[in-house]
């Protein structure tokens, strides 16, 4: 069975890169042909824009609607928006109806992928239209004005009830759209998950010599790694805690990897809370080093509040926390107790705090932070809980979407 994926991000992004590339290799694998029509925040710049890899074929059709330049991110005015959408839905349209795919699968309920895998689907008799909901788009996303927003969740909270089959990564995104009358047989959750070839097991020197390059070698390691980007990611949440972390325990490191909208506001609120001893932070990083990233790490921290954006998310630094056998912390909202939930003796793969709370985050970090004993039971809880969301497991659930 021959299938196309519609993308508005390059494979490099958060989604391309923890979701949808693994879960693309992994459906090859299983015998399907794969294709891959994604947007590129550099697209003009691209040195090749159609390329196969691991047998999946990729096309990069028009240029994303932000830019991306280092460690943040740049958005267009409103004017050129419009004309930035418009010729990347063209795009996505045209290469969906050039595609023999009787499968036309739109990752993010968005309206420039949306708009384009519906147009095939009503274009091309026969043809399937399917929808994978990885987030809440309608109130995670950065946008220009309200107009922008009520688009959004207009064609967010329709593209379901079009859609032949919906996947999700999470029950309440499930559960959102059975709401609004997605019937339950046509519906499937998949979470998120990570590629083992991947996140191989990391070398003790290997992870020695990411903290030696940091400065962090002989310190207690809270790990970060993700956006800085403070409309969906509450990173100030965490540096609040992180200082009460600090006046407890005076060696522990904050270890922000990553870049994004907010990066130079983050490094100014570290600055002004005189964290700057105490926190490292590395801007963007290869994803190839996040393994050891991890590995190099004593906690990871995934910082949320009680808010539908958390309850939306499955969040890949829990994800790849548990492949690499490190305790999270988090709060208790959404899917993350049962990401959490382990059959290791003490039955557990991280701590779960009172989401939005800084003391009660301050108080999970400092408690694993300084019980070794502690750590030592959620590790084992990580790799008890980790095979749950290896994609190559993942993607067999993912594929009986097709079946209905």
């Amino acid at each position: 069975m021959d299938l196309l994926f519609l993308l508005t991000q390059d494979l490099a992004s958060p989604s391309g890169l923890g979701r949808y590339w693994p879960l693309a290799r992994q459906l090859v694998r299983l015998g399907y042909t794969v294709e891959l029509a994604a947007l590129h925040p550099a697209w003009d710049r691209l040195r090749r824009r159609a390329f196969e890899r691991d047998g999946v074929r990729v096309r990069y059709v028009a240029p994303m609607h932000i830019k991306r330049a280092g460690n943040v991110r740049s958005y267009f005015t409103p004017t050129q928006l419009l004309g930035v959408t418009a010729r990347a839905t063209l795009a996505l349209a045209a290469a969906a109806l050039c595609s023999r795919a009787p499968i036309v699968h739109v990752a993010k309920a968005q309206p420039m992928n949306g708009l384009a895998g519906w147009l095939a689907a009503r274009l091309r008799p026969g043809r399937q239209l399917y929808l994978d909901c990885d987030d809440y788009e309608a109130v995670s996303n950065r946008f220009a004005g309200a107009w922008q927003q009520g688009i959004v969740r207009w064609w967010e909270d329709r593209l379901p009830r079009a859609a032949r089959g919906v996947t999700t990564n999470t029950t309440f995104l499930r559960d959102r759209c059975r709401r609004l009358g997605v019937p339950a047989e046509r519906l499937r959750v998949v979470p998120n998950g990570y590629d083992p070839e991947r996140f191989a097991p990391v070398s003790a020197a290997r992870a020695e010599a990411a903290r030696r390059r940091w400065g962090l070698a002989g310190h207690p390691v809270v790990l970060y790694l993700g956006s800085l980007s403070l409309s969906n990611h509450p990173v100030l949440l965490l540096l609040a805690a992180f200082a009460e972390v600090a006046a407890r325990l005076p060696s522990a490191r904050l270890w922000l990897v990553g870049g994004g909208d907010d990066y130079e506001r983050v490094r100014r609120e570290v600055a002004a809370r005189g964290l700057e001893a105490g926190v490292v932070m590395t801007g963007l990083v290869d994803p190839a080093e996040a393994p050891a990233y991890y590995a190099a790490s004593d906690v990871v921290v995934d910082p949320v509040a009680a808010d539908d954006t958390a309850r939306a998310r499955s969040p890949l630094k829990v994800v790849e926390a548990l492949a690499c056998g490190v305790p999270v912390v988090t709060g208790a909202v959404g899917d993350r107790p049962a990401m959490l939930a382990s059959d290791a003796p003490g039955g557990a793969a991280g701590l779960l705090v009172e989401p939005g709370s800084a003391p009660a985050l301050a108080e999970g970090l400092a408690n694993v932070l300084s019980d070794a004993g502690l750590r030592q039971r959620l590790a084992e809880g990580a790799c008890q809980a980790a095979p749950r969301y290896r994609w190559d497991h993942l993607a067999k659930d993912f594929a009986g979407i097709y079946a209905h």
